[in-house]
């Protein structure tokens, strides 16, 4: 078998596998298990809240969960260890075996979800998340979040660090999706930090004091001395390029005077214009009443003419 199928093959039985104990040993407090492929067989370690649950009287319960296996799922020598959860609440997998046990019995969808929550960061949880997808009250389904804490949804500590748990609640009107995240008490996050005041960075970061000596850090960060910075005026006064001999520096009042002439001359031309305006206005007034007394002397001899004709 090619590696590629092995590992198809090998996730697909842990997952068969997985649900298989959820059937088995759910009034148990089934809390996961992790499988490991030995010389010897396969070790198979189960996590419960009722170890006594799984073993059962005599370990009459146990002996036929191992012959389950090895039927079923073709397992050479499986071992079964079942160790005992220590705090249940912050079991992600029993969480949600829990609140879905309680959507089944009746309990209303928040009060489950806010209930079961704030039990999760009582017993010191560092941040929770439960999520509700499914037909929680009405014949639409629709998703319903409670958050308390901080937490991971992705990259590498969402993996190794928070437990997921899921769960399923069968109703009358449809089935509800119960997803748990739960970060334990005590967790390792890369983002986490401390102060401490009066400590030297010698003792806490020896081999970051080291390279930056190394690097000449401490030597930049050095204030200048009031001989370097005369120095360095100097020099700036030595850098700067004399004047080329054809340009002179232009004195203020003459630019002054420059700027005045300018408005003078502009405001000569502004006058000028402005009074040849009036000019031509006074131009065509005059030739407008010189029309209107020609065509009066004409209409009054021409009801003159009319007159004599009459007579």
């Amino acid at each position: 078998m090619a590696d590629e199928q092995q590992f198809i093959h090998d996730g697909l039985q842990r997952s068969q596998i997985d649900e298989f104990f959820s059937d088995e040993l759910g009034r148990a407090g089934y809390g996961g298990m992790d499988v490991a492929k030995t010389p010897m067989g396969t070790q198979i370690v189960l996590k419960a809240e009722k170890p006594g649950m799984v073993i059962g009287k005599g370990g009459k319960n146990i002996r036929k969960i191992t012959t389950q296996l090895e039927e079923k799922f073709d397992l050479d020598d499986p071992q079964i260890d079942v160790q005992e959860v220590d705090e249940p609440d912050l079991n992600a997998r029993i969480v949600a075996d829990r609140l879905a046990n309680a959507l089944e019995r009746g309990w209303y969808f928040r009060k489950a979800g806010h209930t079961t929550i704030d039990r999760i960061m009582d017993a010191g949880a560092l941040g929770a998340e439960i999520v509700l997808s499914g037909k929680v009250t009405g014949a639409r389904s629709r998703v319903e979040k409670f958050n308390r804490g901080y937490i991971k949804h992705n990259g590498e500590p969402a993996e190794d660090i928070v437990d997921h748990g899921q769960g399923v609640a069968v109703l009358k009107l449809g089935t509800i999706g119960v997803d748990v995240k739960i970060i334990p008490p005590g967790a390792d996050l890369p983002d986490d930090f401390e102060i401490q005041e009066g400590a030297s960075p010698e003792e806490v970061v020896p081999e970051a004091v080291e390279a930056n000596e190394q690097a000449g850090v401490e030597e930049l960060l050095e204030e200048p001395t009031d001989e370097e910075l005369e120095e360095l005026r100097e020099e700036d006064e030595a850098g700067e390029e004399p004047a080329e001999p054809g340009e002179e520096e232009l004195d203020e009042e003459v630019v002054e005077e420059v700027i005045e002439d300018e408005t003078d001359e502009e405001s000569a031309d502004e006058t000028e214009s402005d009074q040849s305006v009036e000019e031509e206005l006074d131009d065509l007034e005059e030739e407008v009443e010189q029309e209107a007394e020609d065509l009066m002397d004409e209409m009054e001899g021409e009801e003159s003419d009319e007159e004599e004709g009459d007579d």
